[in-house]
């Protein structure tokens, strides 16, 4: 690999002159606040929210420091991973002349971003048991493809993705590899966090929505080197995270053992429900699972997924995307939630 990142960067990104924002102009703390013309009498709410929130989020960046064993430095928070998704785009993709590698069934979120910024797509579908296609995925790069989207796990299947098969392809592409990870703490399989010093062209995407149940406040991460990290910061709105997010997630971050004890009964929950749908002669297929969810292929998938809405029980249906034809994606519940899914699941068949 002859990764440089400076051959991957856009022209317009390495020539700009970020915003400098008023709290982005000194060091240390200060007392009498007059620089960034805010409200000095306060807040109409219980907090003090008249004042803009830190830029870079150093008190929630040095939490995650501790907890992931990443230094802050290489450290991106944005407004979800989708924000992060978007920064990657217009830092290193020019619209209509480069492109970027999907691995279909997936995210959907990379190709929506991809049209969003005008950047071609190479689709290479995963194998029939959702793993990497290296040989096509080799094939379909040129000179023009700048990054490669893996989820592992996988959305909407659910499975990891193989450790070698990940390495192979930071080792041999000299673009930007973006592993997402968003379910990861549900999996068998260790992040690539402690590999990141190994791979420069390695960006890792996990979230606070999942596993710490933090989804209505929309904070995403995003673990890389230094130096794409200097460029995340460089091109992303000054605020882009608000200050009620950020106190938010300092508070969920000290209950680390909460949000394990969560993970352990939605990993048992979920072996319990695989093993009640099983049961269920209409499963056709259980692909397994690493994440908080099962991809089940069953009969009448469709008629299924709206006989449950009609029930108020909301499932996905996956049975239109590529490699899931007559799936439903599950979402592992509370044991109340399950056994209530599978009953009107059971009922349905009958």
């Amino acid at each position: 690999m002859s990764f440089k990142l400076d051959l991957l960067l856009r022209e317009n990104i390495k020539n700009l002159h970020p915003y400098s924002s008023a709290r982005d102009e000194f060091d240390g703390e200060g007392s009498v606040m007059l620089d960034a013309n805010e409200n000095a009498f306060g807040s109409p709410l219980s907090q003090p929210f008249n004042r803009y929130p830190d830029p870079l989020q150093l008190a929630v960046k040095q939490k995650l420091s501790g907890i992931k064993g990443v230094a802050v430095d290489q450290i991106f928070l944005g407004n979800g991973s989708d924000e992060a998704i978007d920064l990657l785009f217009r830092a290193f993709c020019r619209p209509g002349l480069d492109n970027i590698i999907l691995l279909p069934p997936t995210y959907g979120m990379y190709e929506v971003s991809a049209h969003i910024n005008d950047v071609a797509i190479r689709k290479v579908n995963l194998t029939t048991d959702y793993q990497l296609d290296i040989d096509a995925i080799a094939a379909a790069i040129d000179a023009h493809t700048k990054m490669i989207f893996i989820c592992s796990p996988n959305n909407p299947t659910g499975n990891s993705i193989r450790r070698q098969d990940i390495e192979t392809i930071l080792v041999n592409f000299d673009g930007i590899v973006v592993l997402d990870e968003a379910y990861i703490n549900y999996s068998k399989q260790s992040s690539f966090l402690p590999s990141l010093h190994e791979f420069p062209n390695l960006v890792i995407l996990q979230t606070l929505s999942k596993a710490w149940g933090l989804a209505a406040l929309r904070l995403g991460m995003a673990f890389a080197s230094q130096e794409i990290i200097q460029v995340f910061n460089k091109i992303k709105p000054p605020y882009n995270i608000n200050q009620a997010t950020q106190s938010y997630a300092l508070e969920a971050l000290e209950r680390i053992d909460t949000v394990n004890e969560w993970i352990r009964e939605t990993v048992g929950e979920r072996t319990l429900l695989v093993e009640q749908l099983q049961l269920i002669p209409q499963v056709e297929h259980i692909t397994p699972s690493d994440a908080n969810f099962v991809l089940v292929r069953l009969q009448q998938a469709r008629a299924l997924y709206n006989y449950l809405v009609s029930k108020g029980i909301i499932v996905r249906d996956r049975s239109s995307v590529t490699l899931c034809e007559g799936a439903l994606r599950m979402t592992v519940g509370t044991p109340a939630e399950n056994q209530t899914l599978l009953s009107q699941i059971k009922e349905f068949y009958t």
